[in-house]
């Protein structure tokens, strides 16, 4: 597998919900609307709070990407024609066939429809089918019960808490919950879990 262009690359997913698309300038706007929802940013690290909040998060994404450091995207929901949450390849770590799918926020009107679980899907099926991957982590505040239990509900495996692990930006301290998928696992995944979602 050669690496040598993934940043470069434009990476679209989609099925009959939901659209992953590069995340570029012109998401700014468009974005907006759903990351003033303030109860997002409940338990991230970020603390959004103002349109200048989210310039400086959007723009440290962009700039991530650049740097060939994460690989950011925007969702957009087929039903409604509206972009409604963002997400990031991370801690990409090619060397050793790594990365996390995190850094991601939909609208509250989102969460428990099920979109987000078809976006997980894309951005797994993509990780071990197309960039052949041997692990994909996710990782969530231990404050997060919500996140950890959709963590748990989509087969990805619990595998510790990393005690102090992040100072948010509010100066409170976070421990962080680790959950994998790795390749000997996932097809057996995708049968039981994701089984009902066609592309």
């Amino acid at each position: 597998m050669n690496y040598d262009n993934f940043f470069d690359s434009i990476i679209i997913l989609e099925d009959d919900l939901v659209r992953i698309e590069p995340l570029e300038e012109a998401h700014y706007q468009l974005l907006l609307p759903t990351a003033m929802q303030k109860e997002i940013w409940e338990f991230t690290t970020a603390k959004i709070n103002s349109p200048e909040d989210f310039r400086k998060y959007f723009d440290t994404a962009l700039q991530e990407k650049q740097q060939k450091r994460s690989y950011p995207f925007a969702y957009f929901n087929k039903q409604t024609q509206q972009y409604v949450g963002s997400t990031r390849y991370g801690n990409i770590d090619f060397a050793n066939r790594r990365l996390e799918i995190g850094w991601t926020w939909i609208h509250p009107k989102m969460q428990g429809t099920g979109f987000n679980k078809h976006c997980k899907f894309l951005l797994l099926s993509y990780g071990f089918k197309q960039l052949q991957l041997n692990r994909i982590e996710l990782k969530t505040s231990h404050l997060n019960l919500k996140s950890q239990n959709a963590m748990l509900k989509i087969g990805a495996t619990r595998e510790g808490v990393f005690r102090n692990h992040i100072i948010n930006e509010d100066g409170s301290i976070r421990h962080s919950h680790f959950f994998s998928f790795i390749k000997e696992e996932w097809p057996a995944i995708q049968q039981s879990i994701f089984g009902s979602i066609s592309v």
